[in-house]
């Protein structure tokens, strides 16, 4: 450590050490203003915000919270990255995802930077006839291609390798992963596959294609049923193990086993939750690794998460995928697939998969992100979040293993079971806008004019669920949509405010971002009776409730009001309930389209 001379401009040399304790007590203050009476450790945990997996996340770290040395990028336990030159050479692998077939759109992608493939073939893409016309123009021994084909993972195979040999390619410079997964496709439908011609495949690999994987360990179904960082973490590692087991059962060494295996992981625009994530996911493989006698590094594949995709203000997402793919950057991804801003509409356009592109190429190129290896490491913050997170998917992989393996919790239901908890828990959350979806829960725009787009392939169903953030608002605007194409408007509620704007104004603009959520208009101004609505919200301040709230309301029902809210806390003859922040929003709204008549 170097140690700087005393040349007498040591930085705030003259100021004493702020002391933790000195912090607690300035907290303590800020909250009995607000009449909360703590103390101490209690003053921070006041403070704290509680995440999923029983994780908390405190409002100050200091060196207190300094984790264990984390070791060298390139080394075990490989925290702080699975090679020792990061992604400073050039940057992460930059994977564009196909389920159709477009004219050159493949093609077009690696021309304008992206640096390989992922083809999604067969049930829910492209069809297996199409692959050679899916890489035409392609030089495959310069792009490496990801399979995903499902129960076709061998027809696909078989094709891709015809495709190298009669493209001249040699099989040491054939690069990429074939894609199998049984127990990915067993998450998504339900049906069980035989291990055994993926353990073929593996074992052609490693004898004839050094740079071809044969399997992916894909934690996406998992991440999409609504499951917690630490059940997405914890499901990958059974699934890593089981496919240990049986390809060394077929007798491939361990450490050629692992070196089948490629993980794909989700990004999510909770930046530092998925750095952790990704950080964990590989010191968690390390130890298994380890353990298994095959020390090497994890191979991360990284998608932004389609869960976290809205379907109404859909530009929002170019903004959710910017800091998920940042967020995958900085945890040490490997490859980085960035769905297109309008995934969750159908079949994204040619302006759409540009965007997705350019997302890695301005945070590699222009934000030059790549050029530090693991950026978040020696963050107290994340240094403690990824090791929490890391405990609590070993205990979850445990839990797996003990009921008997990936397997026996999918067939058993009980991984249902865990992940619909966790998501009837967080759904909870999003509908009383705790975790808000911003143009869908928030600031939406009813007046916006949908995107449209092609359909795209449904994708193959039967087994776990697939889960959006946006859903239940999505649902409440659907039923305003079809009152709107039903009747010329959409269903209306009068905003009644009392008293100048200073006192009113706050209470009205959330009053109507609340309602707006479910496709019911605000209308200010004028009468109630001019407004075609049939409910109205009083909005005004605590004190000109206190003096007008009761008057207001029994005009409003004199003038046919069938239900009068308040917006805020409060209760006063004539009101029916109140709407604040923190209510149950879905159940608000659901309700009140019920009294409206719209179905």
């Amino acid at each position: 450590m170097t140690v700087l001379p005393d040349d007498g401009l040591s930085l705030a040399a003259e100021f004493p050490d702020a002391t933790h304790e000195q912090w607690q007590r300035l907290v303590e203050g800020v909250l009995r203003k607000s009449g909360k009476e703590v103390s101490g450790a209690a003053a921070e945990d006041a403070l704290s915000t509680t995440l999923e997996d029983g994780l908390r996340t405190r409002p100050l770290y200091t060196a207190r919270d300094a984790a264990s040395d984390p070791g060298l990028p390139g080394f075990a336990p490989y925290l702080r990255g699975g090679r020792a030159e990061g992604n400073t050479a050039g940057g992460w692998d930059v994977r564009q995802r196909h389920t159709a077939l477009a004219e050159h759109a493949p093609l077009a992608d690696l021309e304008n930077g992206g640096t390989s493939l992922w083809l999604v073939l067969g049930e829910g893409g492209i069809p297996l006839d199409g692959l050679d016309r899916a890489l035409e123009g392609v030089y495959l021994d310069l792009a490496p291609v990801v399979l995903d084909a499902g129960r076709d993972t061998g027809r696909a195979a078989e094709a891709l390798l015809r495709r190298y040999a009669d493209s001249g390619v040699e099989p040491a410079a054939a690069r990429g992963n074939l894609g199998g997964d049984p127990l990915g496709h067993e998450a998504r439908t339900g049906t069980a596959l035989d291990f055994a011609p993926y353990a073929e495949l593996a074992a052609r690999c490693a004898r004839t294609y050094p740079g071809l994987r044969a399997l992916t360990v894909d934690a996406l179904p998992y991440h999409e049923a609504g499951g917690s960082a630490a059940q997405e973490l914890g499901a990958s590692l059974a699934t890593g193990v089981a496919y240990l087991r049986e390809l060394t059962e077929a007798g491939l060494g361990v450490e050629q086993a692992a070196g089948q295996l490629e993980f794909r992981y989700a990004a999510t625009a909770d930046q530092f939750l998925t750095i952790a994530k990704l950080r964990a996911a590989r010191r968690l493989w390390a130890r298994v690794a380890e353990v298994c006698g095959a020390p090497g590094a994890q191979t991360q594949h990284v998608v932004t998460s389609p869960v976290m995709m809205s379907r109404r203000d859909p530009w929002v997402n170019m903004l959710r995928t910017t800091v998920a793919t940042l967020a995958a950057g900085v945890g040490g991804a490997d490859s980085v697939t960035v769905l297109p801003f309008d995934h969750a509409l159908g079949l994204p356009d040619a302006f759409a998969r540009r965007i997705a592109r350019n997302t890695s190429t301005i945070l590699i190129e222009e934000s030059h992100l790549a050029r530090v290896i693991d950026p978040a490491g020696g963050s107290w913050y994340v240094e403690t979040l990824t090791a929490e997170l890391a405990e609590a998917a070993w205990a979850f992989f445990r839990s797996v293993e003990r009921d008997g393996g990936q397997a026996a919790v999918l067939r058993s239901g009980r991984l249902r079971t865990d992940l619909a908890t966790t998501w009837a828990e967080r759904s909870k959350r999003l509908a009383k806008r705790r975790e808000p979806v911003t143009g869908v829960s928030e600031f939406p725009l009813l007046a916006e004019k949908p995107v449209e787009r092609a359909p795209a392939p449904e994708p193959p169903s039967g087994g776990l669920p697939r889960v959006r953030r946006d859903e239940a608002y999505e649902e409440l605007r659907a039923r305003s949509d079809a009152h709107l194409a039903a009747t010329g408007a959409r269903p209306r509620i009068f905003l009644a405010t009392l008293g100048p704007a200073a006192a009113h104004t706050a209470r009205a603009t959330f009053a109507a971002n609340l309602f707006q959520a479910g496709g019911i208009e605000p209308v200010t101004g004028g009468t109630f009776e001019d407004s075609g609505a049939t409910e109205a919200v009083l909005c005004s301040s605590d004190a000109l409730y206190a003096e007008q709230a009761e008057q207001a309301a029994e005009s409003l029902r004199a003038a046919g009001a069938r239900h009068v809210f308040l917006a805020g806390r409060g209760e006063y003859a004539g009101v029916d309930s109140s709407v604040f922040a923190g209510c149950d929003a879905v159940a608000v709204l659901s309700a009140t389209l019920d009294r409206m008549g719209v179905s």
